[in-house]
């Protein structure tokens, strides 16, 4: 065998092993030049030529895909927005740590040099091989949303949504920018929604006034995606049911939902489970800078100072809820402890639904022959013994 332990071959056995279409109970997973060779059942023998292999022993405990996180900011001490090569790398060593292996660098409301130098910087660090985390694209909140619902984004440099702005990034960087997220009410934004779709971006809607038909007539136009669900955005009302009535009753929208027990009740999120099903929801993190860092007042996003307490992230000045220090395998245990879904419906939420909504699904998101081996190992207690990106082990140094 090759010495490279990205080309190492790994035998993992006596596991629940959840893929896209069962959970295999005392199964077999095989691991070999980066990709998953084969899957099985411990009941009809393992595959010929492993005998000599070193096992890992699950010991009845879960293998579920690598999480694919579509909404983050930063962790470690660092954002997106403004990380160098180092800091790219703590941010994605620290959630790679905590079980996510493909992550969209999500940026801010920003100026439109800040946000053409994230994707700058961005395209540089997927130029060479990314040791942690693979970085598979950007995600651009804003800056084309409502101030009613800015949360903690800067309305500084909000404004309608600008086509001349898209045609240069799509042009300078293709097929970098994986999702977009404006207001659909804004000036413009359904020719903009047009343009999003054109290019291969997943147009969504987030820090929203806008009303039910709104959303729908933008779905018509072909929005696809609702951030964080029920945050900064126009509530559910029984004669106009707005945003979220919206979001939740259109089958073509996909759901985000930070499951972290403060931005949305449980009782909410079973709301959104039930009305969406387990194929149409996506679990993220929303996760800024401080993630991962002790409780302060020295931390920002997008210029704003904010403070963090027990773990909970809040403007200074506002008390808005500035993002999350949520880790994806944390929002896995609370949709299933806390909302009460199945582990295979949650594996869905964090793996195979956002892995298939920007496009990477043939490559990742689930547990299949053929496919890159991002893989987790759980014990019984759903706590995440260890982390597997293109069959190499990660390491939490």
């Amino acid at each position: 065998m090759s010495g490279d332990p990205a080309m190492s071959t790994t035998l993992i056995v006596h596991a629940s092993i959840v893929t896209a279409e069962e959970v295999i109970t005392n199964g077999w997973l095989l691991m070999q030049g980066g990709r998953i060779e084969r899957i099985g059942r411990m009941e009809d023998g393992l595959p010929e030529g492993t005998k000599s292999l070193e096992r890992i022993d699950a010991q009845g405990g879960w293998l579920v895909p690598g999480f694919v996180d579509v909404h983050v900011h930063g962790g470690a001490g660092h954002d997106f927005m403004d990380a160098d090569q180092a800091g790219l790398d703590e941010i994605t060593r620290f959630h790679a740590n905590h079980g996510t292996t493909s992550i969209l660098a999500t940026s801010l409301t920003a100026s439109r040099d800040e946000l053409t130098e994230v994707l700058r910087r961005v395209a540089e660090y997927r130029s060479r091989p990314m040791p942690h985390a693979q970085v598979v694209g950007v995600h651009f909140e804003g800056p084309f949303i409502n101030p009613k619902w800015k949360g903690a984004q800067n309305p500084d440099y909000i404004l309608p949504p600008q086509k001349e702005w898209l045609a240069e990034w799509v042009r300078e960087f293709p097929g970098l920018i994986k999702i977009q997220t404006l207001a659909p009410e804004s000036e413009g934004a359904l020719e903009y929604i047009e343009q999003l779709a054109r290019n291969g971006i997943v147009p969504s809607c987030g820090h929203t006034d806008a009303s039910y038909d709104e959303v729908i007539a933008a779905a018509d136009r072909g929005l696809r995606h609702a951030v964080h669900t029920f945050n900064a955005m126009k509530p559910l009302h029984h004669r106009e049911p707005g945003t979220v009535g919206a979001v939740l009753t259109d089958d073509r929208i996909m759901a985000e939902v930070i499951s972290d027990g403060h931005h949305v009740h449980a009782g909410a999120i079973k709301l959104i489970a039930r009305a969406k099903g387990p194929d149409k929801v996506i679990l993220v993190t929303d996760a800024m800078a401080a993630a991962g860092m002790p409780d302060g007042d020295n931390y920002d996003l997008g210029g704003l100072p904010v403070v963090m307490k027990c773990g909970v992230a809040r403007l200074k000045e506002s008390g808005n809820l500035a993002g999350s220090t949520l880790t994806m395998i944390s929002a896995f245990r609370h949709m299933v402890r806390a909302v009460g879904v199945s582990v295979s419906d949650a594996s869905k939420m964090a793996s195979g639904n956002p892995a298939r909504q920007i496009g990477i699904d043939r490559e990742t998101g689930s547990l299949q022959a053929g496919k890159r081996a991002d893989v987790l190992l759980l014990d019984a207690d759903l706590e995440l013994k260890q982390v597997w990106i293109g069959g190499k082990r990660h390491t939490e140094e």
